[in-house]
């Protein structure tokens, strides 16, 4: 495999000593909040009603379309609402989101297990982690099974296993690799099973020596399966970056890693597809890394799906009001208005950051130092996509690559200047997505109306038609009285 020289790229401080405690699991709450999107593609839809019973590992809401996902309870109880709760974004705005309150108890279904998953066949592994809910545990949130579907039908012959974490603070890849080795082994087994057996390789950064050793340990018997220390250097974790490293080959804009034959899965989402499919218990938990200079007891903590971080954060303790509530790492992370949101599938870090680390700077001019530039890992000019967004040119930045832009923060990070770059490119992408749903919104309107115009038009025609055939019959029926009267007639005259 090919191991290209890294284009662009920061160092922010690492700062990961502050969690890399042993995984802690987390008491369920009296109550948990499920939003019905929790995942790329279309919400799922509720399988409850209000005051109807759940068992832990149920399906409460079914995956709608083909890029969808199950969600399951992640305790027994009762649904108490379906309801608008504020989603895991900045803006804060509410989201439709299913209430359900713990009833202690701990009940669960019995569920068959296989006696070897490793000989199922790959479509009956990918069906087990499309029942499970699985998606994309690094922060993308693709769904799993559809990733697994389109390898298959692909056929790619390279499997990545992502082990990088590279945001700082977030360890909870890293802690998994350490501590549950063997079955984020199994579900890496499992993955490459479904793939029909690819090349497999687990990349790790090299700032987890322990991760490495442990996976290197596990992996030795394996031929196909192999551990690749990559540089530590952000956003080495980033898909596009990570796939270009390692393979040479680049995905293009606008396709799917699968359509230039690699599949790539984070660790996580490997441990959650052992447990579903060796094990038969479908996503309801994950490890969540909860740090920053707020919080009392940093670590790693294996959440409930749907607690609040409030509720979390509780549960750790913190030594000082926080300045700012991240969900996700500092680089990448959204900034959350308030702490009453829930975790959702996709997160994978709170950070409840104090004053001292935020460390707000002053913006200033450009100096035209081309750090940005440098810094960006898809070969962009930060610089001149943000004063053409500036501008309301949203086409032309466009054109000059915006839609390449992953998002990363290297470009405002490596800013003298402290220009918030990333910020223009995320509103460029939000009013690129608004009119996308424009779009698709007109289309509809305008197939709709084109429907109703063939209706109509078919109904006139019809009713032409039947106007005809009235006036037809009337004809005939006046020709047939004409023809009776003259021949009664003819018959008064003889």
């Amino acid at each position: 495999m090919p191991k290209l020289r890294i284009r662009g790229g920061v160092h922010p401080q690492e700062r990961k000593l502050t969690s890399e405690i042993t995984i802690t699991r987390v008491p369920t709450p009296e109550r948990l909040y499920m939003p019905l999107k929790q995942h790329i593609g279309a919400p799922a839809a509720p399988d409850k009603v209000i005051d109807e019973i759940v068992h832990k590992g149920q399906i409460i809401a079914r995956a709608q379309g083909n890029v969808s996902a199950n969600i399951h309870a992640p305790c027994s109880g009762y649904l108490e609402q379906i309801t608008d709760w504020a989603a895991p974004h900045p803006s804060g705005l509410p989201t439709r989101t299913m209430v359900l309150v713990n009833d202690g108890k701990e009940l669960s279904d019995e569920v068959s297990t296989p006696v070897n998953p490793l000989f199922l066949r790959p479509e009956v592994i990918a069906e087990r982690v499309s029942q499970s809910g699985i998606v994309g545990l690094g922060g993308a949130t693709f769904p799993s099974a559809v990733k697994l579907t389109l390898g298959q039908s692909r056929n790619t012959p390279v499997l990545i296993i992502n082990g990088c974490e590279c945001e700082p603070y977030l360890t909870c890849d890293d802690r998994l690799m350490q501590e549950r080795t063997q079955t984020v082994m199994d579900g890496i087994q499992l993955l490459a099973q479904a793939l029909y057996g690819p090349q497999t390789i687990i990349a790790i950064e090299k700032n987890k020596p322990e991760a490495i050793e442990a996976m290197e340990l596990a992996c030795r018997d394996f031929g196909n399966i192999e551990v690749m220390p990559v540089p530590t250097r952000y956003p080495m974790g980033s898909e596009k970056q990570l796939i270009e490293y390692i393979t040479g080959r680049q995905v293009p804009v606008g396709k799917l890693s699968a359509d230039i034959g690699v599949t790539l899965h984070n660790i996580a989402t490997a441990y959650a597809i052992s447990q579903a499919v060796r094990h038969g218990k479908p996503l309801t938990h994950r490890i969540v890394t909860v740090a920053g200079g707020a919080v009392k007891r940093p670590g790693n903590y294996e959440v409930p799906i749907g607690m609040l971080i409030s509720d979390l954060l509780a549960f750790c303790g913190l030594k000082e009001e926080p300045q700012r509530i991240l969900m996700g790492g500092p680089m990448m992370g959204q900034a959350l208005p308030h702490a009453d949101i829930p975790i959702t599938k996709g997160c994978n870090g709170v950070l409840a950051m104090s004053r001292a680390e935020i460390g707000a700077r002053d913006e200033h001019p450009c100096i035209r130092c081309a750090s940005c530039v440098d810094a960006c890992p898809m070969g962009l000019s930060p610089l001149t996509m943000a004063a053409l967004l500036k501008k309301d040119k949203l086409d032309n930045a466009v054109n000059i690559g915006l839609k390449d832009c992953i998002l990363c923060g290297s470009c405002s990070f490596a800013c003298p200047s402290a220009i918030p770059l990333v910020h223009y490119f995320n509103y460029g992408k939000g009013e690129l997505l608004v009119r996308a749903q424009q779009q698709q919104k007109d289309d509809e309107i305008k197939r709709l109306i084109q429907g109703r115009q063939l209706r109509m038009a078919r109904l006139e025609k019809e009713k032409e038609e039947m106007v005809a055939k009235r006036m037809q019959a009337i004809a005939k029926r006046k020709a047939a009285e004409k023809a009776a009267a003259e021949q009664n007639s003819e018959k008064e005259v003889a």
